[in-house]
């Protein structure tokens, strides 16, 4: 975060310099806008590799019958129903959004595929996780760090309210290792927001989720601030020569 030269506190949006209080509605304003239409422009806008990437962290995650999950910045409950079979009737996972229309969205999908009692519904702060201490046996934030406008004390909550020995995942965009990946990236997510405009009628919101993905910390940096919140033996998966990567952290016991 910055301060500008009056003295207000400011951070990103995407590339524009915002106040701190007023980054959470317009991002809020962004996802209110897209969640109809936010699992049809996924697919667009990573040709589909979206879903074997989530089956990676899925994997990664290490969940079993029994375990409590939080399914952070939730959204469209992609994650959550895949969680509901792992846990099984034992578990339990809970779909967490701050926007109110993307987890309307999530729940109409969990509700709409039927025979699903283990999955629970919370509108939160990733900043001030409203759950008691040692509660989750794993956290999944998936394409959601980069929108809070503090992440730092977003990573902090998760840390707290997670089990001794338990699980964090990040799944976010990144760097990519390669420049002329690099570069191929950047010109095929220019191509986003007119995509947007074609299928949702909406390119701002996508040219934002552009910007955003550009000033989201590397993959380095990313570590050390999961390690500054205190989770340890932190480690990072690249995907796709790390246009996404997958950060895992645990809770020392």
């Amino acid at each position: 975060m910055n301060n500008s030269s009056d003295n207000q506190e400011t951070t990103h949006f995407g590339y524009e310099e915002v106040p701190v209080e007023e980054k959470q509605e317009r991002v809020g304003q962004v996802f209110r806008s897209v969640a109809n239409r936010y699992d049809i422009m996924n697919d667009v806008m990573s040709l589909g590799t979206h879903r074997l990437i989530k089956r990676f962290t899925i994997e990664l995650s290490a969940l079993r019958p029994g375990h409590k999950v939080l399914d952070l910045a939730g959204g469209t409950g992609d994650f959550s129903l895949r969680f509901s079979t792992i846990v099984g009737e034992s578990g339990q996972v809970i779909l967490a959004d701050i926007n109110d229309a993307m987890l309307e969205v999530g729940r109409d999908r969990i509700i709409d595929a039927g025979k699903i009692h283990n999955v629970q519904f919370a509108q939160v702060n990733a900043e001030e996780l409203p759950f008691a201490d040692n509660t989750f046996d794993c956290i999944c934030i998936a394409y959601g760090l980069r929108n809070v406008t503090n992440k730092e004390a977003a990573l902090a909550s998760m840390e707290r309210v997670l089990k001794p020995g338990g699980r964090v995942l990040v799944l976010e965009f990144s760097k990519p290792k390669n420049q002329l990946v690099g570069r191929a990236y950047d010109a095929f997510s220019s191509l986003w927001p007119a995509a947007g405009k074609l299928i949702t009628g909406d390119s701002d919101s996508y040219r934002y989720l552009v910007e955003s993905i550009r000033m989201h910390p590397d993959q380095e940096t990313l570590l050390e601030m999961m390690q500054k919140a205190g989770f340890s033996n932190c480690k990072y998966h690249n995907v796709l020569n790390g246009i996404s990567a997958i950060h895992l952290g645990f809770k020392s016991s």
